[in-house]
């Protein structure tokens, strides 16, 4: 039987009992969750679906194989494969501590124990008794034996029906110590909050929102979903990126901004009466420092949702198989927490290089992120950003990946006035305005934008602050000269990477969608009509209104 991961179409008890049925003798779950896992085996041993019922029998190290009647003695697990054998009885042997004797942790597989599982299989295929073999481990690279002869049976986390139980159960058990108070909706929101953690964790969760105050209530939403944060951190490959600031803090790119209003709630069950699906995602490309990274981080807050950063460099390690399963599982993570958004970071350096010769790791990688991003069922929409897009593979941007591609060139003189006084806000203080300070007029953020033509958001910040330390250097109040002189110092990037800024936006002039509205941008020329113009006096990009 070749290994497989079984169709994610069917749910694991369906899958489990098919596969039962079919006498593959040997199956492999990949979880945390173990008494989760023996819960429901123990539910399919009796169903009616299978014409010969099953024991339940177990195997640790400790304790050895338990039928639940009689008691275990510890054992090596190449020895109870060979006692397991012997069972006249249908049995499904759930076997806990096998995986340190098969490669798990990088450590090596134990020979005798790969022909014990070997033998196992063939035995319980072939023999007169219809035995089945369920691994069940946190991780496992299959070693190639054995490869052809386990399947892979998918185990999701938890779902709302399941959280919920948990949540009933444990209020419950509580409910003459405690108050609760929380409406349909605060319930609603508090499962919402917990989706994603395993069912260990959600009661962790909720024990702890009821032990800090005898109470749940909304307030207890924060403490589940600071769960949920330690959970995403521990596992290493995303990072929680707590909600900060909005689109109103964002300069121009008016037209991303509008694409993003628009498809707002697009993944709650009303949408469907539109008959539009949830949006897949959006690629970000342009000029480094222009906002491509700060409109990821205020989209959470646009849309209500978490943000999940992926940084791809984490997901490759040295270990053979184990970045195609810290793939899988960075978006099984992802699409447990759904509705919630993907961020990826300068994609063109995780991806860019798929080709490399690697022994096929970065292709297998980026070719299940293709697929799941093609296929995705769940609301994750993610949100990608590239300085370097000509460096990444073709079929990353046929349409179907993401929904749009966006291009955010250099601040136009409106989007810069804006910046200015967006940065100059946030920076001065109402006292060092009153102590003789700037006056933020019309008049005084024309100059500057008209001063700073070519910069960049990024290096528009980076003036505000070195005037601030200039006027601080003297205890006094930021004046209009430390602006200025700020921006004489400035080398922008339009000017020490004109070149490369230049190929931007001749690849983006027939590809990409400007993230800046036609009014914000003037009269526009393409890239082909503005030769041996100053790479700061022209826009590039295709126009679409929204």
């Amino acid at each position: 039987m070749a290994a497989g991961v079984a169709s994610a179409r069917l749910g694991f008890e369906e899958t489990l009992i098919d596969l039962i049925k079919a006498r593959n003798p040997v199956l492999l779950v990949e979880t945390h969750e173990a008494e989760r896992v023996l819960k429901l085996v123990r539910s399919v041993a009796q169903n009616s679906e299978i014409r010969r019922s099953r024991r339940v029998a177990t195997y640790t190290l400790t304790n050895g194989l338990q039928d639940g009647v009689a008691p275990g003695r510890p054992m090596a697990p190449d020895a109870a494969l060979s006692e397991a054998a012997k069972v006249t009885e249908p049995t499904i042997f759930v076997f806990f501590d096998l995986h340190h004797y098969l490669g798990a942790g990088g450590r090596p597989a134990e020979p005798g124990v790969i022909r014990s599982v070997l033998d196992a299989a063939r035995e319980f295929r072939a023999g007169r008794v219809p035995h089945t073999l369920l691994i069940v481990a946190p991780a496992l690279p299959l070693p190639a034996d054995l490869e052809k002869e386990v399947s892979v049976v998918e185990l999701p986390l938890p779902g709302k029906a399941e959280i919920e139980a948990v949540l009933d159960e444990i209020i419950t058990t509580n409910a003459a110590n405690i108050v609760v108070d929380l409406s349909a909706e605060d319930r609603e929101r508090l499962l919402q909050a917990a989706q994603g953690l395993t069912l260990g964790e959600a009661e962790n969760a909720f024990a702890r929102a009821i032990a800090s105050d005898r109470r749940l209530d909304a307030d207890d939403i924060d403490l589940v979903l600071d769960e949920k944060r330690q959970t995403i951190k521990k596992s290493g490959l995303l990072e929680f990126i707590e909600p900060a600031g909005s689109m109103e803090d964002i300069g121009g790119l008016e037209n991303l901004k509008s694409w993003l209003g628009k498809r707002k709630d697009s993944w709650l069950p009303a949408a469907s009466e539109w008959s539009i699906p949830a949006p897949k995602g959006v690629l970000i490309t342009g000029v480094p420092g222009c906002g491509k990274s700060l409109t990821a981080k205020c989209m959470s807050t646009l849309w209500g949702l978490p943000l999940l950063r992926m940084d791809v460099g984490r997901v490759f390690s040295g270990l053979v198989g184990s970045s195609e399963q810290n793939m899988r599982a960075v978006l099984k993570l992802a699409e447990a927490v759904a509705p919630s958004i993907l961020w990826i970071d300068e994609i063109e350096k995780g991806f860019g290089s798929s080709s490399s010769g690697d022994s096929g790791t970065s292709q297998r990688v980026f070719g299940t992120f293709l697929t799941w991003m093609q296929e995705k069922s769940k609301p994750v929409f993610v949100i990608a950003t590239a300085n370097k897009i000509d460096g990444l593979p073709p079929e990353f941007l046929r349409k179907g990946r993401f929904d749009e591609i966006f291009f955010v060139d250099l601040p136009t003189p409106k989007e810069l006035k804006e910046i200015w006084r967006l940065q100059l806000s946030q920076r001065l203080t109402d006292s060092s305005r009153a102590s003789g300070g700037l006056v933020l007029s019309d008049g005084l953020l024309q100059r500057l934008a008209e001063e700073s033509n070519g910069f960049s958001g990024a290096e528009v910040a980076e003036a505000v602050v070195s005037a601030c330390f200039d006027a601080y250097s003297q205890r006094r109040a930021v004046q209009e000269a430390d602006l200025f002189r700020s921006i004489r110092n400035t080398t922008p990037l339009s000017k020490t990477q004109e070149e490369q800024i230049r190929q931007i936006r001749e690849w983006a002039s027939a590809r990409a969608v400007a993230a800046t509205s036609r009014e914000d941008s003037g009269e526009l020329a393409l890239v082909g009509a503005s030769a041996g113009r100053d790479v700061t006096s022209y826009r590039s990009g295709r126009q679409i209104e929204y």
